[in-house]
């Protein structure tokens, strides 16, 4: 089985990664549990405007924003422990300039896939499962691939949506995975 799994918010915790930076940069205490919607970096923060949010996220500290993100716990060893039976598809986006960055990143943990796809139009990708966090991936996942397995990884900025199934940790995605397709 192809399963289609998105980065940031799923397997990279992008707000852990931004708010440690913001915070070194700026003498703030940001904690990750503050984020209850998407795109919320900008009431968060002093900047007035994602553009000014994405600008920063590119410059801070020399390196851009997506090469130092934090895995989530069990991530890892999940994506490791299906790879062995199926073929891990990451679908990720991205601004163009994070595009080195974030295949430096793949590489730095040791990601178990050989396939990996930086778009906008995730629902493009062929793959038999998905799991994104992303509320607009979600819907454009379910609406134009609704043959196929799409899953929602709960989490504060998204709600449920109508033909996609709920999964709330890593252990639940494998079990899911190995029960359907085993």
């Amino acid at each position: 089985m192809r399963l289609g799994i998105d980065l940031d918010g799923v397997v990279a915790n992008f707000n852990a990664g931004w708010m440690r930076r913001y915070n070194d940069e700026y003498g703030t205490d940001l904690k990750p549990e503050m984020v209850h919607s998407w795109d919320a970096f900008v009431p968060l923060t002093r900047f007035d405007t994602n553009a000014e949010f994405w600008e920063w996220a590119q410059n801070a500290g020399g390196r851009g924003l997506f090469r130092d993100l934090p895995l989530y716990p069990d991530a890892l060893e999940s994506l490791t422990r299906l790879s062995g039976a199926h073929k891990i598809v990451i679908i990720t986006t991205k601004p163009r300039w994070a595009t080195a960055e974030t295949f430096a990143w793949i590489a730095d943990n040791e990601i178990p896939t050989r396939e990996v796809h930086i778009t906008r139009r995730k629902w493009e990708v062929d793959c038999d499962v998905y799991l994104d966090d992303g509320p607009h991936n979600l819907d454009s996942l379910v609406l134009e691939r609704p043959d196929r397995t799409v899953c929602r990884f709960i989490r504060p900025w998204n709600e449920p949506v109508p033909g996609a199934i709920d999964v709330d940790s890593w252990d639940i995605f494998e079990t899911l995975v190995n029960g359907r397709f085993s």
